[in-house]
């Protein structure tokens, strides 16, 4: 694989994940090998039956749901975070690989880009 793009940021309350989505999806659409990696707050992106309209705010679920569609290769989660965070395998979104190393996953890739 050759690009990506990590989101360390929640999914609400900053843009910068959201043009992270903008960005894989637009290396995709161009058949760009890419796949995306949430570390730290990031993982909250992956939480599934999000309800965010409390905040006035639409559920990045189906973003995420999108990329398969749009050619993105794989949707990656650090898996310490998704403990810290209290997010189990039944709790994340569909398609999430589980990642154990974080420096392994970083180093699979040519191009790294942060979100935030």
């Amino acid at each position: 694989m050759n690009t990506l793009i990590v989101v360390d940021q929640p999914p609400y309350g900053s843009w910068a994940g959201r043009e992270a989505l903008d960005m894989v999806f637009s290396l995709a659409a161009f058949d760009q090998p890419s796949a995306l990696l949430f570390v730290g707050p990031g993982v909250n992106w992956l939480r599934s039956n999000q309800a965010p309209s409390g905040i006035n705010q639409k559920s990045v679920e189906k973003n995420l749901s999108a990329a398969p569609m749009f050619g993105v290769e794989a949707i990656l989660a650090d898996r310490s975070a998704c403990e810290r965070f209290g997010l189990t395998e039944a709790t994340l979104v569909a398609g999430v690989t589980l990642t154990d190393s974080v420096p392994d996953t970083l180093d699979g890739y040519r191009h790294v880009a942060f979100a935030g």
